[in-house]
């Protein structure tokens, strides 16, 4: 979550408030604008978009790092904390951010002093924002949990079958096609991950039941992104913070009901500087995640983004296997691993030349 997200090609990375335009502040805009031509000649992908494909994979991994350390580590109880955590967190971020004008929640980047209200947008833009909104928490929760259960490396591979998941979802919300390169792609990502867990998939089937779960709702999350996104008038900012503001007191109803924020209050250490720098990392991180995540799915497709996912997990796994271990060498890990790279830079190779 960081410089902002419109689906035009034609706004501005931080939109400001709209006054007239001296030469220099236009030179500016068209800089920015320029941001938007392809990666190279016959791509597919644009300039901005490939800033915003490397941009989600770098916090991506420091996240996974960072919550792997305070679920594990630490031991902390409850992952839906460390969520809500994570939304104060981007909401109080946003707030400050929109109040000082510095950034827009719409695709049009005014910030007129009318829509300066208690919600920053209007109640009926929000409402139309709730499947997204509720397919996020969903996202959010069940992605928290399934790192708990399972090693790093095997986390990362096991992720990498959300590919499969996320077409069949922009098949049926968007009636999105694919050519025969991205599914011949798309299936050595898939072959290469059951091959990495072939050996390991009988243990612990409830860690692997819950990040199957997670493949699944992260599918649905960002198909809703890509369907309802574009068309809500609002920039990554605004989808953002109406996630926030809608999602934020039925997670911290609901951990109130559980116990966990009891829980919470008697984590041995809550005060610890470590784990404080830890979580505080994790909510920071967090912020430009879920920013790069709307930018890179507005920008790009669902598709791209979860491909962006397999992409980033080779830094993921050699540094979860450093940090954490738990998954001794295997052979046929490490072949399943390669295939799965391989398929990844095919897809993103045939995404740039555009085919």
């Amino acid at each position: 979550m960081s410089p902002m997200a419109s689906s035009s090609s034609s706004n501005s990375i931080l939109p400001v408030s709209v006054s007239p335009l001296d030469d220099g502040r236009q030179r500016e805009k068209e800089r920015l604008i320029k941001g938007d031509e392809k990666a190279f000649k016959g791509s597919s992908m644009t300039k901005r978009g490939a800033y915003a494909a490397i941009s989600y994979m770098c916090c991506a991994v420091l996240l996974i790092l960072f919550n792997k350390a305070a679920l594990s580590s630490y031991n902390f109880p409850s992952a839906n904390v460390i969520t809500l955590f994570q939304m104060i967190c981007s909401c109080s971020f946003l707030f400050a951010l929109r109040h000082w004008k510095i950034i827009s929640f719409t695709d049009g980047g005014s910030l007129t002093t009318s829509d300066v209200n208690a919600t920053f947008v209007p109640l009926k833009t929000l409402m139309r924002t709730l499947p997204l909104a509720l397919t996020y928490l969903l996202y959010m929760l069940v992605t928290m949990e399934s790192v708990r259960g399972v090693n790093v490396p095997m986390y990362t591979t096991l992720r990498r079958t959300t590919v499969v998941f996320t077409m069949i979802m922009e098949y049926i919300l968007a009636g999105q096609r694919y050519t025969r390169p991205i599914f011949g792609s798309v299936g050595l990502i898939v072959l290469g991950a059951f091959i990495a867990g072939a050996r390991d998939l009988s243990f612990d089937f409830n860690g692997y039941a819950v990040v199957f779960a997670a493949n699944f709702t992260t599918a649905i999350y960002l198909a809703t992104i890509s369907r309802i996104g574009k068309s809500s008038g609002l920039n990554s900012f605004g989808l953002m913070w109406c996630n926030g503001i809608i999602c934020g007191p039925i997670l911290l109803f609901w951990t109130f009901i559980r116990g966990d924020l009891g829980m919470t209050m008697n984590f041995p250490y809550l005060f610890s500087l470590g784990f404080l720098v830890v979580l505080l990392l994790s909510c920071i991180l967090a912020f430009f995640l879920n920013y790069s995540i709307f930018l890179n799915t507005t920008l790009n497709s669902a598709l791209t983004q979860t491909i962006c996912g397999n992409l980033k997990d080779l830094f993921t796994i050699a540094l979860g296997w450093i940090i954490f271990g738990g998954l001794p060498f295997d052979f046929f890990n490490v072949i399943g691993q390669c295939l799965g790279f391989v398929g990844s830079g095919l897809y993103a190779y045939y995404k740039l030349i555009g085919r």
